[in-house]
């Protein structure tokens, strides 16, 4: 396992996200200022999406040079605000998640089967499921005969 590869591909999936929010957010804030240009940019949709942010911004930058900097004015300022809750957020997350992925596993590990399922020896005498049983194969030996 290479971290540093890890690092480095994570990062840059989390520029191509904030590259995404950036666009949203400018998207949001021309609805209300210039609404031509907000439908514009939401349909703008190069051969290169928005999975890679820096793809994006190069084709945008040849389309619209003021939209593509006011996006990564605001990207930037986006990640200026979250990075350095990330960390710990990230850690945390990852621990509860996975803390309910053991939970969940254990309790199906750990379910006790039906009483349906359940062989006779561990059924209680007078238990409806057993006593539906045994009516059922009455039932059967009626109709074999």
């Amino acid at each position: 396992m290479d971290s540093k590869l890890i690092a480095k591909a994570t990062a840059k999936v989390l520029i191509s996200y904030l590259t995404y929010q950036a666009m949203r957010t400018v998207v949001n804030q021309l609805r209300e200022t210039n609404p031509g240009e907000a439908i514009w940019l939401s349909s703008y949709n190069p051969t290169d999406t928005l999975q890679d942010g820096d793809a994006y911004l190069q084709a945008l930058m040849q389309e619209r040079k003021k939209l593509a900097l006011r996006i990564m004015t605001v990207r930037e300022h986006l990640a200026d605000e979250i990075v350095d809750f990330l960390p710990e957020m990230t850690r945390t997350g990852i621990s509860q998640s996975n803390t309910d992925h053991r939970r969940r596993m254990l309790e199906r590990m750990t379910q006790v089967a039906p009483a349906a399922e359940a062989p006779e020896a561990e059924r209680l005498p007078g238990d409806a499921s057993s006593e539906s049983q045994s009516n059922d194969d009455d039932s059967d030996e009626a109709i074999a005969t």
